[in-house]
């Protein structure tokens, strides 16, 4: 039995914010210092990000330009300061915006694999966030207002950061290989920007520099279904703590939002440990670095990508998914790896791929709170997936029931 991921759909905020402009933004707020606005300039610049997407449509360039003198919670149109509101405020907004990029990102994955799967044929839901609260949650929100069965399976995976979409595909995984005819759902969503804060110190810098908002949804499964291809197949699964770093990456809850730590020398436990954390996955599956095609590695920044790329030997072809990624989107914690492997995916044709020409070996990576490291090892295939017989093929009536 195969269990694949069948497909990958994502969505973005409408507000776009450019690198450039909004580095300007932070760097003249009141309170910042002279070294910490050279720091703003200096981090935003390096970071590797050109634009992000976000909730607060009143960081938009455009939004600001053409303000109308309403107030907003996080920025004051006539003095141009941001604001700091609490974390009630902030969780307020995610409970409207996220509830909403859920259900989008839910919809337009079940979307691409009808007629053949349906929501009625879902059988598990998980969802995936570190970045706000409500109850009932986005699992509900999910299964009524896409009109799964009332006993669907729900499961939220919350405050994990951003390695946790490896965790939520590990138990789709999972439940897959112990009923052959579930159907998972797999939703994440991050509005990172509504935890922004106006300081002179790095970790702030840096996080205002880097994270953004975004959703992903996939479809894990060991059915059938007609979907265009290519499609992945799941080999194996490996997590691990490194031995260093737990305070060097961490998330919690202040009264004026949460408050990320990540620490400067985040890149430099990865470089040290990465290779370690990779070698149970490759030993069990009998692989070895040079004989994975693509990777897909979760651009945490540039500085991550850059230690992940020298330790690995990995090509600049090999990082380009990972870095262009990081370079439209920024980082959207556990969002991200699901852009990275769908860019990857929509990259491939069936005469790019390796040995017979159907099929591909992906390793994918991601780094979260603990200092945890998560991988998969992934087949990329572009094999037809579905019933060969026309007849077995669900009609457009019962399709839709």
């Amino acid at each position: 039995m195969t269990v694949r991921l069948l497909t990958i759909a994502t969505r973005l905020p409408e507000t776009a914010i450019d690198q450039d402009d909004v580095a300007e933004l932070f760097a003249v707020q009141p309170g910042m210092s002279r070294l910490g606005s050279r720091l703003v300039r200096t981090a935003f610049a390096g970071a590797g990000v050109r634009s992000r997407r976000t909730v607060l449509t009143e960081l938009g360039a455009e939004a600001r330009a053409a303000h109308d003198g309403t107030p907003t919670h996080f920025l004051d149109h006539e003095t141009g300061a941001l604001g700091s509101p609490a974390t009630a405020a902030r969780n307020a907004i995610y409970t409207t915006e996220a509830s909403r990029l859920f259900v989008d990102a839910a919809r337009a994955a079940l979307d691409d694999v009808a007629p053949d799967l349906t929501p009625a044929d879902v059988t598990h839901v998980i969802t995936v966030s570190c970045t706000g609260f409500f109850a009932p949650g986005p699992d509900v929100r999910v299964t009524k207002d896409l009109g799964l069965p009332a006993d669907v399976t729900r499961l939220h995976l919350g405050f994990m950061g951003c390695n946790a979409a490896f965790p939520a595909l590990q138990t789709a995984a999972a439940y897959c290989a112990a009923d052959p005819a579930a159907v998972v759902l797999v939703v994440c969503v991050e509005l990172c920007t509504l935890h922004l804060h106006v300081r002179n110190d790095p970790n702030t810098v840096m996080g205002n520099a880097l994270f953004a908002d975004g959703a992903a949804a996939a479809i894990v499964t060991a059915r059938d279904a007609r979907v265009p291809a290519p499609v992945f197949e799941f080999v194996d699964f490996e997590t691990t703590l490194a031995p260093v770093g737990e305070d060097a990456l961490a998330w919690s809850i202040g009264d004026e939002g949460f408050e990320m730590i990540l620490g400067t020398y985040v890149p430099k436990i990865i470089d040290d440990h990465v290779t370690d954390a990779l070698a149970p996955l490759l030993a069990r599956t009998g692989t070895g670095v040079d004989s994975i095609d693509r990777w897909a590695v979760h651009p945490g920044g540039r500085s991550i990508l850059d230690k992940v790329q020298a330790r690995l030997a990995l090509t600049d072809e090999q990082m380009a998914p990972s870095r262009d990624v990081l370079a439209d989107a920024g980082n959207m914690s556990s969002v991200t790896i699901l852009f990275v492997l769908d860019r990857l995916r929509r990259g491939v044709t069936p005469g790019a791929l390796s040995g017979n020409g159907s099929s591909s070996t992906v390793a994918a990576l991601a780094f979260g709170p603990g200092l945890s490291i998560e991988s998969a090892l992934l087949r990329l295939t572009t094999t037809a997936v579905g019933p060969s017989d026309e007849a077995a093929r669900p009609s457009d009536e019962s399709a839709g029931a």
